[in-house]
């Protein structure tokens, strides 16, 4: 089933939609790792399954979700964990940690929610905790054009979309420092990776964060010819794991 609703999502977006895919290839060929993207739609869910959903993949979806006909249906088919949101939910992080242990897929939206100016907000740490718990690297994905898609089709336009898939990447383990600061450093990280891929008004709360502008000048240094010395990376800190429950 999980197999013919990507196919039935991608068929819709690609008829539907002027759809831009970048950064596939840097997808690991098998799990685990947590995917993290931001959250601009409700399109946003079926756009990134219809091109790599398959039953290797779960992911939280709030639990109002659960008791809808339609979208609690279509959830459960694309492995949805339901999740109560502004609490720790224990269960919902314990069966994530389990599904990335198992060495599949995770895939999230560190905001929590849809963001309503198609900016970035300020994330919460469960995304950093998972990668914490398991050791899985994080996969950023950068999402743009569905906040606008469904006013487009209404005017009788196919609207662009786009998705671009960053390379994987470690965060640091968190060791006996303030667990607080740890969590948030690593969302930090996840989220000006996120970023670093979206247009300057998509970067919301994170547009002037160190660590952005870093990446941003990696990557400029990057695209130089040959010859030139990139910025080295800041040396985020390491520590060791640790065990409270994170935001979500």
């Amino acid at each position: 089933m999980a197999r013919w609703m990507r196919r039935i999502f991608n068929l819709l977006f690609a008829l539907l939609t002027r759809r831009e895919v970048n950064g596939l290839e840097n997808l690991p060929p098998d799990g685990p790792y947590i995917l993290a993207s931001n959250h601009l739609s409700r399109l946003d869910l079926p756009l990134v399954y219809g091109l790599i959903g398959d039953r290797r993949i779960a992911g939280w979806a709030a639990e109002k979700y659960s008791r809808h006909l339609f979208f609690g249906a279509l959830l459960r088919i694309g492995g949805g964990i339901f999740i109560r949101r502004g609490e720790v939910d224990r269960g919902a992080l314990q069966a994530a940690v389990e599904w990335l242990r198992a060495g599949r897929i995770f895939g999230m939206a560190p905001e929590g929610t849809r963001s309503s100016t198609g900016a970035l907000m300020r994330a919460k740490t469960g995304a950093a905790y998972l990668a914490n718990e398991t050791g899985v690297p994080v996969v950023p994905v950068a999402v743009t054009g569905t906040e606008r898609a469904l006013r487009t089709l209404l005017r009788m336009r196919r609207p662009r979309v786009s998705v671009r898939f960053g390379k994987p990447f470690h965060l640091p383990p968190i060791s006996g420092e303030d667990r607080t600061v740890a969590l948030r450093r690593n969302t930090d990280e996840i989220m000006c990776q996120i970023a670093a891929m979206l247009p300057p008004d998509h970067r919301g709360v994170y547009a002037d964060h160190p660590r952005l502008t870093e990446l941003l000048t990696q990557r400029d240094e990057a695209r130089r010819p040959p010859g030139t010395n990139a910025v080295p990376p800041s040396g985020m800190n390491k520590s060791r794991r640790s065990g409270e429950p994170p935001e979500v």
